[in-house]
């Protein structure tokens, strides 16, 4: 048994979310830890800011967290969850599921300097780093974020998150 970390999810919130999750891989290994307590860790983990390596010991292993959550952020799970508590969100607001109308903008950020990957510099910003278009809701609501280097344009930024949000293309 774990702690009750301020980052948990109560059981009421749970109650809401285990079908989103898929299924366990069939031939493999039956899973020995419930969804609830690899979940947990990993907003325990985005809400204090640590390294996977530093979770605290009565959570499961870092190994086996992270592995969840990696799978997850390649077959799209993290996805799939973000639209359907987005959508419920929306209609508890009054409103439809999906919106008709967004708002795009950009923000550039400086790199750490030990990070090489997808930088570049934005000469309009005088900023070397990266590029982060935010799409969102009339509500506020984040729709989707896509980060690239800094040397890529608003426009074809812009172009790209169009053809994210239309579904022609893998979000990054």
């Amino acid at each position: 048994m774990t702690k009750n970390y301020p980052s948990n999810l109560t059981w009421e919130q749970w109650e809401l979310i285990p079908q989103l999750f898929p299924e366990a891989k069939p031939g493999g290994r039956p899973p020995t830890t419930c969804m609830y307590a690899i979940l947990n860790p990993i907003l325990y983990l985005l809400y204090q800011g640590y390294t996977w390596r530093a979770l605290p010991g009565d959570l499961p292993p870092w190994s086996t967290v992270y592995g969840y959550f990696r799978r997850w952020r390649k077959d799209r799970t993290w996805l799939q969850i973000h639209d359907k508590l987005y959508q419920w969100v929306r209609e508890a607001a009054s409103r439809e599921p999906s919106p008709w109308e967004a708002a795009f903008d950009s923000q550039s950020v400086e790199t750490a300097t030990m990070i090489c990957t997808d930088v570049g510099f934005d000469p309009g910003k005088q900023i070397h780093g990266r590029k982060r278009f935010i799409t969102v809701d009339l509500l506020g609501l984040v729709l989707r974020v896509l980060v690239t280097s800094a040397r890529l344009p608003e426009r074809a930024g812009a172009k790209l998150k169009v053809h994210v949000l239309a579904g022609l293309s893998d979000e990054r």
